[in-house]
């Protein structure tokens, strides 16, 4: 029997978002202000529940993954991740979005591993701030890092900021600089409400549209979508190598393009960053034997995903920080 990855609205999701922990040796201030905690022992997926997981998405038509945390880089197991992804048929892109802790030594060998995109959170170009951010003084380390994957095999880079108001909203001139003679994505993201962040979104929340402004006013020009391409409205400039990408959740209609499903680090299949819960689905990873029953319910979950998230209402649904789904 045939099955699809289709909605009740008719989206198809190519890309799956597939956290291998949600363990994070940092502790930004707007995810995990006071480190990671935690509360039971957790046992995340192992390397053949990732393989027969991904084995039943490519062949729902998934192509995209990108492995999230947490901080994906802490399982010593990261690079056999990624070449067992590698070897399932029907992937074309493997992605990562990492603090870029151990990039400047590791990347070499997630390039050759297979990974093929790679996101790399930059939340301030300020070494002082990035520390206090972050709770890491290692912005040198980790730019150098970025380099490095410049001149490797990996098809594209991209700096991942949270938009904070005060804080790092009057830098968007010294990121420009930077997609000036490099072929860098400059990402910022509008700061989302989650369970326990409420005084602090209250605090530091700033409108998408004001970036949005700034990149209209210096020239910058909305970008046609790539195939399988992320939440980010991007924008060009014809005297900058570099683009510039907003991801906006709070922008009417964000929801209408979503092609995006996750998986959490313990098998939990989610719809939605924002949705109430996950759906267990780690007893169908057990084995290949079992990979029609898994495709079957995966098909049958996505029947219950809703047309758009809720924050526009303060309703941030289950999710407590964004380490916990993956982002």
């Amino acid at each position: 029997m045939s099955y699809q990855l289709i909605d009740p609205q008719g989206r198809q999701f190519p890309y799956l978002r597939l956290s291998v922990t949600d363990v994070c040796n940092f502790s930004c201030d707007y995810c995990l202000p006071d480190g990671y905690q935690c509360d039971s022992k957790k046992h995340f997926l192992t390397l053949p529940e990732i393989k027969n997981l991904v084995s039943a998405f490519a062949e729902l038509g998934t192509w995209k993954i990108r492995l999230t945390g947490g901080e994906p880089s802490v399982r010593k197991d990261f690079d056999e991740i990624i070449k067992t992804i590698k070897a399932i048929s029907g992937i074309k892109q493997i992605a990562m979005t990492t603090n870029g802790y151990k990039l400047k030594e590791r990347i070499q060998n997630w390039a050759s591993a297979g990974l093929t995109h790679l996101n790399v959170s930059v939340d301030s170009l300020d070494p002082k701030l990035f520390h206090s951010l972050t709770g890491h003084n290692r912005l040198k380390e980790i730019l150098a890092g970025v380099d490095i994957a410049l001149n490797s095999s990996i098809k594209r880079v991209k700096l991942n900021a949270v938009l904070l108001k005060n804080v790092n909203s009057h830098q968007l001139g010294e990121y420009t600089s930077l997609l000036k003679k490099s072929k860098l994505s400059m990402r910022f993201i509008e700061l989302m409400q989650t369970g326990d962040n409420h005084d602090y979104f209250n605090r530091y929340h700033v409108s998408a549209q004001v970036l949005k402004n700034y990149l209209f006013a210096n020239g910058w020009t909305e970008k046609l979508r790539e195939p399988g391409a992320g939440p980010a409205i991007e924008y060009v400039h014809p005297d900058y190598q570099g683009t510039f990408g907003v991801i906006a959740p709070y922008s009417k209609d964000f929801c209408n393009t979503c092609n995006r499903l996750r998986v959490s680090s313990v098998g939990d299949f989610h719809l939605c960053l924002f949705g109430e819960h996950g759906f267990s689905v780690r007893h169908l990873l057990q084995s290949e034997s079992q990979r029609e029953e898994l495709k079957q319910t995966l098909c049958r979950l996505l029947e219950n995903k809703r047309k758009q998230h809720f924050l526009h209402d303060n309703n941030p649904g289950g999710t407590p920080h964004l380490a916990s789904v993956g982002g």
